[in-house]
C-alpha cells in the first residue's frame, strides 16, 4: 500500500481529535500530558500545523493511541494483533527465582497491567506500594503461592483467585514451582 503524504496529513488532524475526545480529554489536559502547548495541539487538530515526529509521538503517548494506527487507512475492527511466545516482553531481573511475562500492551502501563509469572522453588516477588487505591487480582495456574498484602496473608492452591490491596507492601511467594496470572489495576 503506497500512500500520498497529503492523504496522511488530511487524516491526522481528525484522528487526533477523535482520540482526544474518545478519552474525554480537553486540549489543556492533552497539553499537560504531552508537553505540547495547548495552542499547538489546537492548530494540529484544525490542520493548521503539521506536527514533527517528536510532537506526534508525545501526543500519541499522552492519548494512549497507536502511532501507526492514527495514520492507518484500514479498519482496525477486522484486525487481530498476535504476539508469539518469543515476542512477549519479559522481566527476568525482578524478584527472586521468578520470570515475569508482560501480557498487557505498553500503553496500559500504569493503568491496567497483565502478567504471567513463573516461580521456581523458593521464588518470590516483593512489591512496594503502587498508586493509592491500586488493586491486584491473582489466579494460581499451577502449584501454590502465599500472598501477603499489608499484614494479611493467604495461601492459595491451583485454581484459587485472590483480590487484594496493592497500595501497601505486598508479595507473592512460592515454596515450589508455581505459575500465576496477575492483573494489576491502578486507581
Amino acid at each position: 500500500m503506497t500512500e500520498n503524504t497529503d492523504d496522511i496529513l488530511t487524516r491526522l488532524p481528525a484522528r487526533l481529535k477523535e482520540a482526544r475526545r474518545a478519552k474525554g480529554l480537553s486540549l489543556e489536559a492533552v497539553a499537560n500530558l504531552s508537553g505540547v502547548s495547548r495552542s499547538m495541539v489546537s492548530q494540529i487538530e484544525r490542520g493548521e500545523s503539521s506536527p514533527t515526529i517528536s510532537t506526534l509521538w508525545n501526543l500519541t503517548r499522552a492519548l494512549q493511541v497507536d502511532f501507526a494506527g492514527l495514520l492507518d487507512d484500514e479498519q482496525t475492527s477486522d484486525h487481530i494483533e498476535v504476539l508469539r511466545k518469543t515476542e512477549v516482553p519479559s522481566i527476568d531481573n525482578m524478584g527472586q527465582n521468578c520470570r515475569i511475562r508482560i501480557l498487557s500492551p505498553p500503553e496500559e502501563a500504569g493503568g491496567h497491567e497483565v502478567y504471567d509469572i513463573a516461580f521456581d522453588a523458593d521464588g518470590a516477588l516483593n512489591s512496594q506500594p503502587h498508586a493509592r487505591g491500586a488493586q491486584e487480582q491473582l489466579t494460581v495456574l499451577d502449584g501454590a503461592v502465599r500472598i501477603t498484602s499489608g499484614t494479611a496473608t493467604r495461601d492459595l492452591q491451583q485454581g484459587d483467585t485472590a483480590r487484594y490491596a496493592a497500595d501497601v507492601t505486598h508479595s507473592i511467594a512460592a515454596g515450589g514451582p508455581a505459575r500465576v496470572f496477575l492483573i494489576v489495576k491502578n486507581a
